[in-house]
């Protein structure tokens, strides 16, 4: 099968987990990675470019784009970027580790990235531009707004509702049925038992 031709945004710490993803999984040609501010010239071996203005630019290299940055302090550069993409008529991918559990009862949203080790049960729904890291695991029934970061080893049990862009903090325990309003910043370690 011939490989679809893929640009990244992004060249930082979380572009370096999706490198490994998108790698490992063989079905994209990485043409080169597209960063704001240049500080190196390649990662594995991919070239750096500093990103244009006119995103529309990038589509004579490719028509699938992914969005490599990371998501901590704010949800808007990733949903201005994935908005700009889509508005451009890029295909936005879905990448799912090899070492992460979906279930086929479940439903994941465009652009979203599932890291190695997660788990993701049956009934779950996870929204557009979403990061599930790594070692998450998202119980039945729960749903996942877009733009939402799920940090590394963060658990949330069933019938929970995480609403559009949201962060939850490494190591977080959401009890079954939580609700996490829209825009929410949940802290590295919380642990959150109402409904």
């Amino acid at each position: 099968m011939k490989k679809k031709n893929l640009i990244v945004f992004g060249a930082g710490g979380h572009a370096v987990s999706c490198l490994d993803l998108i790698l490992n999984q063989g079905k994209f040609k990485i043409k080169f990675l597209i960063e704001k501010k240049v500080k190196k010239k390649k990662l594995f071996g991919i070239k750096i470019l500093k990103e244009k203005k006119n995103l529309s630019n990038y589509k004579k290299n490719a028509s699938h784009a992914f969005i490599g940055i990371g998501q901590i302090k704010s949800f808007l550069p990733r949903k201005k970027l994935f908005d700009k993409l889509r508005l451009e008529k890029f295909k936005l991918p879905t990448i799912i580790s090899k070492n992460a559990y979906v279930s086929p009862k479940s439903e994941i949203g465009i652009g979203t990235v599932i890291m190695h080790g997660a788990i993701i049960n049956a009934e779950v729904k996870i929204g557009d531009n979403c990061i599930i890291n790594t070692a998450a695991v998202i119980d039945h029934g729960s749903k996942i707004g877009n733009n939402s970061h799920i940090s590394t080893g963060v658990i949330i049990n069933g019938d929970c509702t995480v609403e559009d862009n949201s962060f939850i903090g490494s190591g977080s325990i959401l009890r079954e049925k939580s609700f996490i309003k829209k825009n929410s910043f949940i802290k590295m370690g919380s642990l959150i038992t109402k409904k």
